[in-house]
């Protein structure tokens, strides 16, 4: 289960990958309908087919090369929808085991809730707000999942010798940086749901002016009606800077609070697993803020931007592996084991 808890969380982060693939190249209307593609399982290819595709959607000309972005990330989804249902049922199975089950069966109603949004993100013709919930429910479905893997690969260990008060005192601030980095992941998600990525394409101004002319009232309306079409934008370009640059506020005070809070980690020691996990997030931090910086320096080049959102997610598992590791620490208590590890050493 451990395994395919693994797989589950790397077949994720392909289909979060795919997601952002599709987007970028404009294809989220690529197929009007769901889960189909005018009515078909794949794409309409041949001259029989598209014909009959635009009778069926007159308003909507088939363009395949729109099309297969667009069905590939749903075979992608559809896949990983089928392994977490097995999770699930494996888990509600073999739960008199000591197997968890109730976060699997969790996971599993969250998906359904996620693909429902993959569906509104097409009838609802890319509608912002559903776009950016649609990305949102990619991203802390990652992380359910990285959580039920190591929950599951947690293994009996020796408590180590020492205390680690530090770590401790610490540990608030690592959740501050954890909401830190989920918000910024949400500014991320409205940026591209309104297509604000490209509202600045100079560094460190935009527009050539420290403060340009924004209107956050405009950019981040929630309330904005349902269509006709938001592929594209709809945004007046005042409002799409301001949600540039708000990402980018955001970065910087990431950057700056989790820069120093690693850092304080770091000097503070502790075990090498720690450390290690440390390193880890501070690596994905680094590369995710130069390929913002390279989105911007070379106007949003498609594997640059694709690899954006992917370390993304790679930032908040890391920072996810690094609570995790450090879940058990107790001030003046040493290493508390986590109590399956309890239950498994007891059984021996």
């Amino acid at each position: 289960m451990a395994r395919w808890a693994t797989l589950a969380s790397l077949l994720t982060v392909v289909v979060v990958m795919l997601g952002a693939w599709t987007r970028l190249v404009h294809a989220g209307l690529g197929c009007p309908d769901w889960p189909g593609c005018y009515g078909f399982l794949s794409v309409p290819q041949d001259a029989a087919r598209i014909a009959i595709a635009e009778a069926r959607f007159p308003d909507s000309p088939v363009d395949v090369s729109k099309g297969w972005p667009e069905m590939i990330h749903r075979y992608a989804a559809g896949s990983l929808g089928l392994v977490v249902f097995g999770l699930a049922a494996f888990g509600v199975r073999h739960r008199r085991s000591g197997v968890p089950f109730r976060l699997p069966l969790f996971i599993a109603g969250f998906v359904v809730l996620q693909a429902a949004f993959g569906m509104w993100t097409v009838t609802l013709k890319l509608w912002p707000q559903v776009v950016a919930l649609h990305l949102l429910g990619g991203f802390t479905t990652l992380t359910l999942l990285t959580l039920l893997a190591l929950r599951l690969r947690a293994k009996p260990t020796s408590p180590p010798v020492g205390k680690y008060p530090p770590l401790v005192r610490l540990r608030p601030w690592l959740y501050g940086g954890l909401a830190l980095v989920i918000m910024q992941i949400a500014l991320g998600a409205w940026t591209a749901a309104n297509y604000a990525a490209v509202a600045c394409t100079d560094l460190p101004t935009c527009q050539g002016h420290w403060w340009p002319e924004m209107d956050f009232r405009h950019g981040f309306d929630i309330t904005q009606a349902v269509g006709p079409n938001y592929l594209g934008g709809q945004l007046a370009a005042d409002g799409r800077v301001a949600i540039h640059v708000s990402h980018r506020l955001g970065a910087l005070v990431v950057l700056v609070y989790l820069g120093g809070l690693l850092a304080a980690l770091w000097r503070h020691g502790g075990p090498a697993g720690i450390r290690g996990a440390v390193a880890l997030a501070g690596a994905a931090l680094a590369i995710q803020i130069l390929l913002g910086l390279a989105n911007v320096i070379f106007s949003i080049p498609l594997g640059i931007a694709v690899a954006h959102n992917a370390m993304g997610a790679g930032l908040l598992l890391t920072l996810v592996h690094l609570v995790w590791r450090t879940h058990g620490y107790r001030l003046g208590a040493g290493f508390h084991i986590h109590k399956t590890t309890i239950k498994r050493e007891a059984a021996v």
